[in-house]
C-alpha cells in the first residue's frame, strides 16, 4: 500500500520523492505516488533532527554520501550529518501499511522528530510554482505517545473525471514512539506553536522533542485511506508493540526472498543477477493494495466498502508483458486485482485506464478489457464474470460524454471519462479515430481495435458467439483503414477521410512504432507490407534507421516480430542487442521509466527466452535465452518446476533448435499451457544465425543463411564484446 522512501525532493509529477543526484535528505516519505508521470496522494513524512525545530523543507535537509547508505528490498540506512552537529543514523523498514524507522542520535543536540501531515501542493508538471495548500490534520498524544493525522493532497485532482472527484478522500497515519516526548508542539505555515497538542490548515506538521540523554528514538508508523483509527489498527496490525526493527526487516526480507526464489539462475554475472532480480522486484510492485483488511475508501462514490481493492493501474503500459507476469508470478493477487476494476466499474461506471486513487484519463484506450480477458483465458477465476462482460463490453461500444466535441487530449481537466474517445464520432462506422476531432486519434484507432479483439476473446470464453464474430470483425479490419499504402505506414485520418500528416495522432511514439502495432493481426500486417521478405526488410530499416525507442513501451514487441515472419535469428540478435543498451546494474540501469514494471517485465520474459507479443494470444513468441539455465517454480502450477536449458547462452544468442520434454518444436510459439505445465525447455545454441524459425532468410535448400544475416551476426557479436 505505502512505500517509504528517503527524501531529497519534494515530489510532484516529474519528480519523485527520492532522486540519487540530491545530496541532502530531508525526511522519510511514505508515498504513494506509483510513477514519475503521475501525482502523489496523501503522504506523510517522518523528519527527524536535533536542536532547533526545523519544519521546512528547505531548512532541514541534511547532507549525506551514498558511501554511508545501504539500500536492499526490506531494509534501509544512512549516516546523515545533523544540522547543528554529530550525526543521525537513520533505519527503516517497513510492512504494506506500516513504516518502522529508528533514528540513532549520536554527539547531536536535543533530539526531535517532525511529522508532515501537509506542505504546498504543485499541480501539474510544467510549473513548480503552481500551488495549491491542502489543509490537514494533526493530533499529539502525550500519554501514548502519538502523533497522528491526515493530508487530503491529491496532485491528480485536476484530470479525474468530473462525475467521481473523491472530495472526501484523505491519507490517514499513526505515529507511535518508543520514548516520552519532552515537549511538543504544532507547525502551522512554518510557524511553530510550542505545546499545542492540535491543529488543522495548511503546511502543517507535529513534532516532539526527547530528552538529551535519549540515544534511541523508534516510531511505526501505520497509514489508511479510511481514518486514523483504522491507520492505527493497521499499525498494531502489521508492527504490534514489542517489534524491533530487526523483526520488520527479517519479516518483509523472507516477503520477497519467498518471490524471488521461485527463479533460479545459472550461468549468469553478478551485475546480470543484480538486473535480473531488481527487475523481478520491480514487477510485483504494482498495482498496489487500497484496501486495509477486509474494507476499502472508494474515491468513485466516497465511501467506505467491504471487500479488497488496488490502485495504481498504468493499463496503458503494463497490458503488454507485466500483467502476464503477474498472471505467472503472482496469481493469487490476479482475482482481487480484477474484481477491483470490476469494483470501479460498478461504482463509478466505467473500468480504470490510469487509476491513481481513482481514475486519471491518463493515456488511451480501454486496456482493462486485455487484463480482464487475458486472466479468463489463462484460467485466473474468483471475480463476477457476467460483471465482467458488461464492463468490457460498455468499454466497447459506450462512447464518453459529448464524444464528438471534446478533444480529450493528455490530461485535460474539466471533463469525464475519457474511456474510448471517438468511439461514435466515426470510429463506429468508418474504422478510424479522426484526427481532427480527438488527439492521439491514430494510436487510438490501433489500441480501440486491439481492444476490440480482447472483447471478442472474452465474448468466446463466454459463448457470446454473435459478439465474438463482431468483435473480431471489428478488430481485423480497423487498424488498415490507416494504412497509407502509398507511404507503407500507418497515418492519422481526418473524418473526411483526408490522410491528417505522418507526424500527427500518436502517444508516446511515431509512424515507425506504430505501424507494427497490430499485434493481434500480425499476419495481416504482414500481408499488407507485401509479405514476409518485404516485412523484415521494413523491420531492418526500422531498427538500422535508429527508430527502435526502448524507453517507450510502442516498441516494446517489435524485435519479436521477425520472428512471426520467418526471420528468428534476427529476432534472437535484436533482442540481446535491446537488452544489453537498455538495462544494467548501474544506478541508471534502465534507459526509460519503469511505468508500474512493464520496463522491467520485457527483460524477465527475454531472459527466460519469450515474450507475449499478443497477450490475448495464450501463446509467447520465442526470442533468446540469456543464461545457461533457469529453473522456475510457478506459484499456482501442479508442474514440480520448469527448466529452461540453454547451454552457452551467455555467449551464444541463436537458437539452433527447441524442445520441450522431448519433443521438437518448429517454430517460435509456445503455448501458456506449454509454459504452465512444466517439464524441460531445451534450446540448442549457437554463436551464428540458423535456419531454425528463419525460412525467409534461409536460400533456396532452406539451411545456409544469407550474407545479410552474418553481418547482422557480426554486429551483435562486436556489440557483444564491448559489453
Amino acid at each position: 500500500m505505502t512505500r517509504w522512501v528517503a527524501q531529497t525532493s519534494e515530489n510532484y509529477v516529474s519528480v519523485t520523492p527520492y532522486n540519487y543526484t540530491e545530496t541532502s535528505i530531508h525526511g522519510f516519505q511514505a508515498t504513494h505516488q506509483p510513477a514519475i508521470w503521475m501525482g502523489e496522494s496523501g503522504q506523510v513524512v517522518i523528519s527527524p533532527g536535533a536542536g532547533q525545530v526545523q519544519p521546512k523543507f528547505d531548512e532541514r535537509g541534511m547532507s549525506f554520501t551514498h558511501e554511508n547508505e545501504v539500500i536492499t528490498a526490506s531494509y534501509y540506512s544512512v549516516n546523515l550529518n545533523a544540522i547543528e552537529g554529530g550525526q543521525i543514523l537513520a533505519e527503516q523498514s517497513s510492512t504494506s501499511r506500516v513504516g518502522h524507522l529508528r533514528f540513532t542520535f549520536n554527539d547531536t543536540r536535543q533530539p526531535y522528530v517532525l511529522v508532515e501531515a501537509t506542505r504546498a501542493s504543485v499541480l501539474g508538471s510544467s510549473d513548480p510554482h503552481n500551488l495549491t495548500y491542502p489543509h490537514g490534520s494533526i493530533f499529539i498524544n502525550p500519554d501514548t505517545r502519538e502523533i497522528s493525522g491526515s493530508n487530503p493532497e491529491r496532485q491528480d485532482f485536476i484530470i479525474a473525471p468530473v462525475s467521481t472527484p473523491a472530495k472526501h478522500w484523505s491519507g490517514y497515519f499513526c505515529a507511535r514512539f518508543d520514548q516520552p516526548f519532552a515537549s511538543w508542539g504544532v507547525s502551522k505555515n512554518n510557524t511553530l506553536f510550542d505545546g499545542q497538542t492540535s491543529g488543522n490548515g495548511t503546511l502543517l506538521s507535529g513534532y516532539a522533542t526527547f530528552s538529551p540523554e535519549v540515544v534511541e528514538v523508534n516510531v511505526r508508523i501505520g497509514v489508511s485511506f479510511i481514518s486514523v483509527e483504522q491507520a492505527r489498527k493497521n499499525l498494531d496490525m502489521e508492527i504490534p508493540d514489542g517489534n524491533v526493527l530487526e523483526d520488520t526487516a527479517t519479516a518483509t526480507r523472507s516477503a520477497w526472498a519467498e518471490k524471488l526464489e521461485l527463479i533460479k539462475i545459472k550461468g549468469a554475472s553478478k551485475d546480470q543477477l543484480q538486473t535480473f532480480y531488481t527487475a523481478f522486484f520491480h514487477t510485483l510492485q504494482y498495482p498496489y493494495e487500497q484496501s486495509e483488511y477486509g474494507q476499502y475508501y472508494s474515491g468513485y462514490d466516497d465511501a467506505v466498502h467491504q471487500g479488497v481493492s488496488y490502485t495504481g493501474y498504468s493499463n496503458w503500459d503494463t497490458y503488454r508483458a507485466e500483467w502476464a507476469w503477474l498472471i505467472l508470478f503472482a496469481p493469487d493477487r490476479i482475482p482481487g486485482m480484477v474484481q477491483s476494476m470490476l469494483q470501479d466499474y460498478k461504482e463509478g461506471g466505467r473500468l480504470p485506464m490510469w487509476k491513481n486513487i481513482i481514475e486519471t484519463n491518463i493515456m488511451v484506450a480501454t486496456h482493462a478489457d486485455s487484463l480482464i480477458a487475458e486472466a479468463v483465458l489463462k484460467g485466473m477465476s474468483g471475480f463476477d464474470l457476467e460483471t465482467a462482460w458488461e464492463a468490457v463490453y460498455s468499454d466497447a461500444t459506450v462512447p464518453p460524454v459529448n464524444d464528438t466535441t471534446t478533444v480529450y487530449f493528455d490530461r485535460q481537466e474539466n471533463v469525464n471519462y475519457e474511456v474510448r474517445a471517438g468511439l461514435t464520432s466515426v470510429y463506429e462506422e468508418k474504422g478510424w479515430v479522426a484526427d481532427d476531432i480527438h488527439s492521439e486519434s491514430a494510436s487510438r484507432t490501433l489500441d480501440y481495435s486491439y481492444d476490440d479483439f480482447a472483447v471478442s476473446v472474452l465474448a468466446g470464453l463466454l459463448n457470446k458467439t454473435e459478439e465474438e464474430l463482431f468483435f473480431r470483425q471489428r478488430s481485423l479490419q480497423n487498424p488498415f483503414t490507416i494504412f497509407n499504402s502509398l507511404t507503407g505506414f500507418m497515418e492519422a485520418r481526418n473524418a473526411s477521410g483526408a490522410w491528417a500528416g505522418p507526424d500527427n495522432g500518436w502517444t508516446e511514439g511515431d509512424k515507425w512504432a506504430y505501424t507494427f502495432d497490430v499485434v493481434h493481426d500480425t499476419p495481416g500486417l504482414i500481408a499488407h507490407k507485401g509479405g514476409n521478405a518485404t516485412f523484415v526488410k521494413f523491420l531492418d530499416e526500422h531498427f538500422d534507421g535508429g527508430h527502435n525507442d526502448h524507453t517507450n513501451e510502442p516498441s516494446h514487441h517489435i524485435p519479436y516480430l521477425y520472428s512471426l515472419a520467418g526471420a528468428a535469428s534476427k529476432s534472437q540478435s535484436r533482442i540481446r542487442q535491446v537488452a544489453d543498451l537498455n538495462y544494467n546494474a548501474s544506478v541508471n540501469g534502465l534507459s526509460g521509466n519503469e511505468d508500474c514494471g512493464q520496463m522491467s517485465a520485457w527483460y524477465l520474459f527475454s531472459a527466460l527466452g519469450f515474450y507475449p507479443v499478443n497477450p490475448v494470444s495464450g501463446s509467447y513468441v520465442v526470442g533468446s535465452p540469456f543464461f545457461d539455465e533457469v529453473e522456475i517454480q510457478f506459484p499456482l502450477s501442479n508442474a514440480t518446476s520448469l527448466k529452461i536449458i540453454s547451454e552457452g547462452a551467455p555467449s551464444k544468442p541463436f537458437v539452433n533448435s527447441l524442445t520441450i520434454n522431448g519433443v521438437d518444436i518448429p517454430s517460435p510459439i509456445i503455448s501458456h499451457n506449454q509454459l504452465f505445465d512444466g517439464g524441460i525447455f531445451e534450446f540448442i545454441m549457437s554463436s551464428r544465425p540458423q535456419a531454425w524459425g528463419s525460412s525467409t532468410l534461409c536460400s533456396k535448400d532452406n539451411t545456409d543463411l544469407t550474407n545479410e544475416q552474418d553481418i547482422s551476426a557480426q554486429y551483435y557479436m562486436a556489440h557483444l564484446g564491448l559489453r
